[in-house]
């Protein structure tokens, strides 16, 4: 691969504006409509089985509209009544094109009357609701009137990574009246606004509040048991990681003196994760200054890689194109080169100042 090819999928040479995706229902009659209908939610949610009621209307209508944040979604979906059965046969039944079922979703109903049921358990959804729902159970739905929700998707493991006691649960904790899940509705309707115009890096961010949110939803009804604490305690860790990387001194030592442990009980917290203390706080350290070295005004590699606690520029240019395939010279001339490429555009009327300016800010 030549090294522009490889620069280009770690540097976004231009900002732009990311227009949302969107999907309606098409077809000539009520069964093609619903059959289009299930393909629409096995694309941008879950693959269900769509069945009529008595109170489907001839003209179904279904539209959704998604935007990506990161790896996390944000998907607006509003339908006419209809039956939606997702059984393990349909679950399993992957089909092409279609959403990664190995999710978490955040829902908030915005009109209408929807019934889920798991099991035994059945919930009328209305508006105003707001549930947790696991993309790996059988579900049953049924919108008994025309409704619109909003969901924010988050792939399991990553949820799992900051609520590791929510794996656990037989059941997911009800957020009714929680007031982190009200912050977080109010923070999806922001990020449906802003998003489209954020730079990368704070597309990055932006996910990573809304992950921090969700958490902090979650983990007052979760119980503990020891490797759930365990797990717990390593996940604030890496918080208190990434709150001080600027920091040349932070380390094991320091930290394991941070939370009163020996070293080595820190070193034995972390045996069964995927990387240990010092691999995290390297990674952690690197994911910094990527973003950085990015971004056009962050200042030179040496000042970006001192920035965030690497104190030999030689060392740091080792390990960065160890973990990235380029070094951090490399990465910052694409960047400097793209930000001068789209300031030339605009000044010779290919690009608008005011687009430059609104794609900057």
């Amino acid at each position: 691969m030549a090294l522009a090819d490889g620069l280009a999928s770690i540097v976004p040479l231009r900002p732009a504006i990311r227009e949302p995706e969107r999907w309606r229902v098409r077809g000539a009659d009520t069964s093609r409509r619903l059959e289009s209908w299930a393909e629409i939610l096995a694309a941008t949610h879950l693959a269900f089985d769509v069945h009529a009621t008595f109170r489907t209307p001839r003209d179904f209508r279904g539209a959704v509209t998604r935007r990506a944040i990161g790896d996390l979604m944000l998907v607006d979906c509003a339908a006419s009544p209809f039956l939606g059965h997702r059984s393990r046969a349909v679950m399993g039944a992957q089909r092409e094109g279609a959403q990664s079922e190995d999710i978490l979703g955040f829902q908030f109903v915005c009109k209408g009357v929807e019934l889920v049921r798991e099991g035994a358990r059945e919930v009328a959804l209305k508006a105003g609701d707001v549930v947790l729902w696991d993309g790996l159970q059988p579900t049953d739905v049924e919108i008994v009137e025309s409704f619109c929700k909003r969901t924010l998707l988050f792939p399991r493991a990553r949820v799992l990574a900051v609520c590791p006691r929510l794996a656990d649960l037989r059941a997911l904790p009800s957020l009714d009246r929680s007031g982190p899940a009200r912050l977080l509705i109010r923070y999806m309707n922001a990020l449906a606004a802003e998003v489209p115009r954020l730079e990368p890096a704070a597309v990055v961010a932006a996910g990573n509040a809304a992950l921090e949110l969700l958490r902090a939803a979650i983990e007052p009804s979760v119980p503990t048991s020891r490797s759930a604490a365990r797990a717990a305690m390593r996940t604030e860790i890496r918080r208190y990681i990434r709150t001080r990387l600027q920091d040349p001194g932070l380390d094991p030592s320091s930290i394991a003196h941070a939370y009163a442990m020996s070293v080595r009980a820190l070193h034995s917290l972390f045996e069964d994760a995927d990387e240990s203390v010092a691999g995290l706080v390297r990674s952690e350290r690197l994911a910094r200054c990527l973003e950085d070295l990015r971004q056009p005004n962050a200042g030179s590699v040496t000042d970006i890689a001192f920035r965030w606690g690497f104190c030999d520029a030689a060392h740091f240019s080792r390990v960065f194109k160890r973990a990235f395939g380029a070094t951090p010279s490399e990465v910052r001339h694409a960047a400097l080169v793209g930000a001068g490429s789209a300031i030339d555009d605009a000044e010779s009327g290919t690009v608008s100042p005011a687009t430059l300016l609104s794609s900057s800010i």
